[in-house]
């Protein structure tokens, strides 16, 4: 802006002679109260004045201006020469053209340059002027000032030289959005030079920021007041990640900005590794679930299925090789898109019958190595045939896979398949590495399930081969069960018995070996028959038949210690007539008998667990008790299974028991005894669980 000069400048100043500034009392008129406050003003502010008369080519200095020169009134010879004389000589020519320019133009005069002091010291001045034609359009005048800037030039330079040092790239932009500065740093960055930068604007310079994120911080930023920090990628050529400070000021933008492409990767490469090691452990979790079935195995591979994707890849399916139904096929599929997952579902349903026999899974599967395949779409698109299965394999658009065997043993059990498209990079060596964990948990899994499945049912076989059909006595009713835990591969040493006396009296036994193996089987199976021979004399009582039963665990050394509970079911003639029986019984720490009476009341046959255990003490006391009961009652043995378990105490199991069993009473006992086990174990058993119940019938 234009210093508004006085189209004359005055000789001499008051106070430039030593004489007392004159009263603004003593002042004529308002014009000069104007010019004084003017010419204190310029005082003020330390501008000196300057009066080229281009006709003579005198050049009138005012006091000031002298100073800022290095000139005295003595040694200053009033010509353009002595001005240009202290102009720096990098500066001499660019001062001088400007002042021709102003007075070819009669237009304004403004330059900034340096002064070389008689000292040597340099001083910055900008100076300002117009030049004034005559009535005929000639220049005669031009007139002007000056300003010492050296002080804010050194201002500028110690900033300029910060923000050059600075390992962060810097720059500016002006409210049209051009660029004002841009430090050393920055030219790095954007790989352009101040040249290119400075003066262009931001969104032409760099076209990729318009509708980015770029573009929404500046603007907010520029029209607001609060500063703006965010995160932004910038495509090739630049391809880079930028943590960006932007903050308004009253000139426009200033903007610090650091690439952080690197740390984002390290960072990326950490969130990626860390989600390769929960995947892992997440399939661990979930692979440690009983399987067992088809239909277990099938869940259990579709939620690896799912947890495998997005971390290893964009979709993934898995194969079971000769399963449980003796056919190899993809049994999980899942795809990171939602609206891509029936299209997965459909390619794994189709492809294994439509590939080519070399086809990558087909060949993991039967050679038990590892198949990466760098172009999907060149591989197996050729191979499938016109139709659905090519139409769903264009839509998911696969550009590379791994497929890898699910090895376990020497055996290959199945295949994952892992894909990726085009728009993500092939997998490294860290996702392979992941992906071989993966289906080596998955592997190890199915196969330990198997066995684990095969050993329980062998054992289960063995149990109750030596787990006999009760008889059917014409006047009562005799009802067992076994069902083996149905989360655990062990089968226990649970057993039942009844048979009939030569003299008629029914004997129930049940019982329970201590451990859960198919040693506790084998152990039940000696007890079962040593008891079953001892018992059958009739001429024994409960109590009798377990010491003898104890004398021979310890005299055959089995080693061995097991709960009974031996009961008979005893009835004279008298009895008959009246039509009552005698339930006489002996327990070896084994949970009481419950007795249902006709009328629907539950009664516990002993208050606690009985007597001494089998196997601990062969000299321990043995005692037999006994009621009578009317026709009509049911006697119910049970084993602790029913009862007892993570979830429930042995009290209050057994009330629970007595509970439903009062409430059950109506039904037949077959169906009596399998609403016992639903009621008390709807989730399932957590233990084996045998069952012997006797209903006496009216006679």
């Amino acid at each position: 802006m234009d210093l508004p000069l006085p189209v004359t400048v005055p000789e001499q100043r008051p106070g430039s002679s030593g004489e007392a500034p004159r009263s603004l009392s003593l002042l004529p008129d308002d014009a000069e109260v104007s010019r004084l406050r003017f010419e204190l003003a310029i005082d003020a502010a330390r501008i000196g004045s300057f009066d080229w008369d281009l006709v003579t080519g005198r050049l009138s200095w005012d006091e000031q201006l002298l100073a800022l020169f290095g000139y005295t009134e003595a040694d200053f010879d009033e010509t353009l020469d002595a001005f240009a004389a202290r102009l720096h000589p990098d500066d001499r020519d660019r001062t001088l053209q400007a002042l021709q320019d102003a007075v070819d133009t009669r237009g304004a005069y403004e330059a900034e340059f340096r002064v070389v002091l008689p000292s040597g010291d340099i001083r910055w001045v900008q100076g300002r002027g117009r030049a004034l034609a005559d009535s005929r359009g000639r220049p005669v005048r031009l007139l002007g000032a000056a300003l010492d800037t050296t002080r804010l030039r050194e201002g500028d330079a110690r900033v300029s030289r910060v923000l050059e040092t600075m390992r962060s790239a810097f720059f500016a932009l002006d409210r049209s959005w051009r660029f004002t500065y841009v430090n050393a740093e920055a030219e790095r960055v954007l790989h352009r030079t101040r040249d290119e930068l400075l003066g262009g604007v931001v969104w032409e310079l760099f076209p990729d920021a318009v509708g980015s994120a770029f573009e929404t911080h500046y603007r907010a930023a520029m029209e607001g007041t609060q500063e703006r920090v965010f995160e932004a990628y910038y495509p090739p050529p630049l391809d880079a990640w930028y943590e960006v400070r932007a903050w308004p000021g009253p000139d426009g933008l200033s903007v610090y900005f650091l690439d952080v492409t690197e740390r984002r990767a390290v960072e990326e490469r950490a969130r990626a590794g860390a989600a390769r090691l929960a995947l892992i452990a997440e399939v661990s979790a979930l692979m440690s679930s009983a399987l067992g079935s088809a239909a277990a195995e099938r869940a259990a591979l579709q939620r690896v299925a799912e947890a495998v994707v997005p971390v290893l890849g964009d979709w993934a399916i898995l194969t079971l090789a000769d399963g449980t139904d003796g056919r190899t096929q993809d049994v999980a599929s899942w795809h990171a898109d939602p609206a891509m997952r029936a299209a997965t579902a459909t390619y794994a349903a189709l492809r294994l019958a439509s590939v080519a026999p070399d086809a990558p899974v087909l060949r993991a599967l039967e050679s038990g190595r590892l198949f990466t395949v760098a172009d999907v779409p060149a591989v197996i698109r050729p191979t499938l045939p016109e139709g659905e299965v090519r139409d769903v394999f264009d839509a998911l658009a696969p550009r590379t896979a791994v497929t890898l065997p699910l090895l376990a043993r020497g055996r290959t059990l199945g295949a994952l398949s892992v894909y990726r498209g085009a728009d993500r990079s092939p997998a490294a060596a860290e996702d392979v590495a992941a992906a071989r964990e993966v289906a080596d948990r998955v592997a190890l899994a199915l196969d330990n399930a198997r066995l684990f499945d095969q050993q329980r049912r062998l054992a289960e076989a063995l149990q109750r081969s030596m787990l006999t059909a009760p008889p059917q006595p014409d006047d009562a009713e005799i009802v067992v069960r076994y069902q083996p835990a149905v989360q655990v591969a062990q089968v226990g040493g649970d057993w039942y018995d009844a048979f009939l006396q030569p003299d008629g009296s029914t004997v129930l036994v049940i019982g329970d070996v201590v451990g859960h193996d198919i040693e506790a089987a084998a152990a039940m199976g000696q007890l079962r028959g040593m008891l079953r021979g001892i018992a059958h004399r009739g001429d024994t009582p409960p109590d009798a038949v377990l010491a003898e039963l104890d004398s021979a665990v310890d005299a055959l050394g089995l080693g061995t210690m097991a709960t009974a509970v031996v009961a008979r079911v005893e009835q004279t003639p008298e009895q008959r007539a009246a039509g009552t029986t005698t339930l006489r019984w002996s327990n070896a720490g084994h949970p009481p008998p419950l007795l249902l009476t006709p009328e629907g009341e539950v009664r516990t046959l002993g208050d606690d667990r009985g007597e001494l255990m089998l196997g601990v003490d062969p000299a321990a006391r043995r005692t037999s008790r006994a009621v009578e009961v009317r026709r009509g009652s049911t006697l119910l043995l049970y084993t602790d299974g029913l009862v007892e378990g993570r979830d429930l105490l042995l009290d209050e199991g057994t009330s629970l028991l007595g509970a439903a069993l009062a409430q059950l009473a109506d039904l037949p006992l077959e169906r009596l005894c399998d609403a016992l086990v639903t009621r008390l174990r709807p989730e399932g058993l957590q233990d084996d669980v045998a069952l012997v119940a006797i209903r006496l019938h009216p006679q």
